[in-house]
C-alpha cells in the first residue's frame, strides 16, 4: 500500500520514482522488447522498429543503471540483455498495465 504521507510532488515520492523509469520515450519500449527473452543488441534493433543505434545504447546504458536490465557474455564471446527480476516485475506488472490501458484507450488518446 502507498505511504500516507507520501506527496505526489515531493522529490522522493513512489509516484515520482517510478514515473522516473518510464521519463525517457524509448525505456519502456526496451523493457517491452525484452520480455520476449534475452537478446544480442543487433537483434534488438531489429525487434525495435525506428530506434537509433545510438538510442538503444543509451537506454541499456540507463535501464542497467537501474538494475532493471542485465548484460551477459553469451557464447562466442557475444554479448546478451536480459530482464532482471526487477526489471521483469516492472515489465510484466506496471509496465504492461499501462500499455493495455493506451491500447483501451488509443481512441481518446489520439
Amino acid at each position: 500500500m502507498l505511504d500516507e504521507n507520501c506527496q505526489t510532488f515531493v522529490s522522493d515520492c513512489h509516484v515520482r520514482a517510478a514515473a522516473e523509469l518510464i521519463n525517457h520515450s524509448w525505456d519502456p519500449v526496451v523493457l517491452s522488447a525484452l520480455r520476449l527473452g534475452p537478446v544480442r543488441r543487433n537483434d534488438l534493433l531489429v525487434r525495435i522498429g525506428g530506434i537509433s543505434d545510438k538510442v538503444l545504447t543509451q537506454s541499456l546504458r540507463r535501464l542497467q543503471a537501474r538494475t532493471l536490465v542485465s548484460k551477459e557474455t553469451a557464447g562466442h564471446g557475444g554479448v546478451v540483455y536480459r530482464l532482471t527480476t526487477l526489471g521483469e516485475s516492472f515489465a510484466n506488472g506496471p509496465l504492461a498495465y499501462l500499455a493495455q490501458w493506451a491500447a483501451e484507450h488509443q481512441a481518446e488518446l489520439a
